[in-house]
């Protein structure tokens, strides 16, 4: 069971802490689930000087998340602040738990258009240090918004370009998609990549063992995924190219990790498809790199909207060939013999065609090449640490 949310009669002995040494980050989400933002986090968390910076997330929910536990039993605190469809209230209760919680050094937020609101809020409240993180390109969906949201998103990309003191992005298609076309002429914003930690990557995994536990009958092949259960990894169009990979070759089974508001509607779709024996779906996972090394031969990405997955990063630091969808920014091609860009118009039918190609193929590298080659890049999670805590200092005089 998840432990309670922390309020400010919890623990009373985080507000000793002197407001210059640790530096207090305030992180500003959605809510503390299992997805990209948050398991990077998580992943920033147990890299980063815990001498040097402390960390607490504002919610905007009252029900926990996968990892709420694990942050609370960290000694950080999780501070639900309701309502942001109702913008007077949410910013009383904003400044409620600045108040009472703080002082903070640094508010982060990662709420894409609406952090220009929490931006704002937080200026009001003194707060020297504003970022404002991008992590997915929205440009496509909010080019169809309606005449009301338009003009949200105006003001919100207004108030963002007012109050942000740094910007940073996913990528350069998330940034554009927030900080404008011009985004590389504003000497604040910078693309931050969000890396992983490879050693787990390095590890031996019992491919049988793991196979077993998760019920794939031997002697498969996998096609896997790993993601939200959500609109935006396009699970529709994912199922559709596993039926028609279905109906080409008995000898593959169909495994989803990840969790969300789709999986009763994905679950039905499987049954009508008569593929419930060819489908594993995990949920949620703490184990995904494990997964990926000894459960999966390929890694399906169809994704309709992404900043920069991380995922597709953690499959090449598994050997995993990928195929995925044009509209994902190629600056996640680490290592480019392993990934297959594919058109989502093309249909299910030519998307077969090249999971069944990429199959077929040798894989081109051994793991420890594929984790050499994304631990030298950018996508090195202690490189991404490292220039996070030379940003968040940035707020101490010289």
């Amino acid at each position: 069971m998840s432990a309670p949310l922390v309020t400010e009669h919890d623990s009373p002995a985080q507000n000793t802490l002197p407001p210059r040494s640790p530096v207090r980050v305030l992180h500003v989400v959605g809510q503390l689930r299992a997805g990209g933002v948050e398991t990077w986090l998580r992943r920033v968390w147990q890299g980063i000087d815990h001498d040097a910076f402390q960390f607490d997330f504002l919610v905007h929910t009252d029900q926990p998340g996968a990892y709420d536990d694990f942050f609370l039993a960290e000694g950080c605190r999780i501070l639900p602040c309701l309502r942001p469809a109702r913008p007077w209230k949410y910013a009383r209760e904003f400044q409620r738990i600045v108040r009472q919680h703080g002082p903070y050094d640094v508010i982060h937020s990662h709420v894409h258009h609406f952090s220009g609101y929490v931006l704002r809020c937080t200026a009001k409240a003194g707060i020297l240090h504003r970022i404002a993180h991008c992590h997915s390109d929205t440009t496509a969906r909010e080019a169809k918004a309606p005449f009301l949201r338009k003009r949200y998103l105006v003001l919100m990309e207004r108030w963002v370009s007012r109050y942000t003191t740094r910007g940073l992005a996913a990528s350069g298609e998330a940034a554009r998609a927030l900080f404008g076309h011009d985004w590389k002429q504003d000497r604040r914003i910078r693309v931050l990549y969000c890396g992983i930690d490879v050693a787990p990557f390095r590890q031996d995994v019992d491919r049988e063992s793991l196979r077993a536990e998760l019920g794939i009958p031997p002697g498969r092949r996998v096609v896997g995924h790993v993601g939200s259960l959500a609109p935006a990894k396009n699970h529709a169009f994912w199922l559709e190219v596993a039926a028609e990979l279905a109906q080409r070759d008995s000898n593959l089974h169909f495994l989803l990790v990840g969790d969300g508001e789709l999986r009763t509607r994905i679950e039905q779709r499987i049954h009508e498809e008569g593929l419930e024996q060819r489908f594993t779906l995990t949920g949620a996972r703490q184990d995904v790199p494990r997964i990926l090394c000894g459960a999966m031969d390929i890694f399906l990405f169809p994704s309709v909207r992404e900043g920069l997955p991380v995922s597709m990063i953690e499959a090449q630091a598994a050997g995993l060939p990928c195929v995925y969808s044009q509209i994902i920014t190629p600056e996640v091609v680490v290592i480019p013999p392993l990934c297959l860009r594919r058109d989502l118009a093309e249909g299910p039918d030519a998307w077969a065609d090249a999971v069944q190609e990429k199959l077929a193929a040798a894989r081109p590298l051994s793991r420890e090449e594929t984790c050499k080659l994304v631990e030298e890049s950018e996508f090195n999670i202690r490189r991404g640490i490292a220039a996070l805590e030379t940003i968040y200092l940035e707020h101490q005089p010289a």
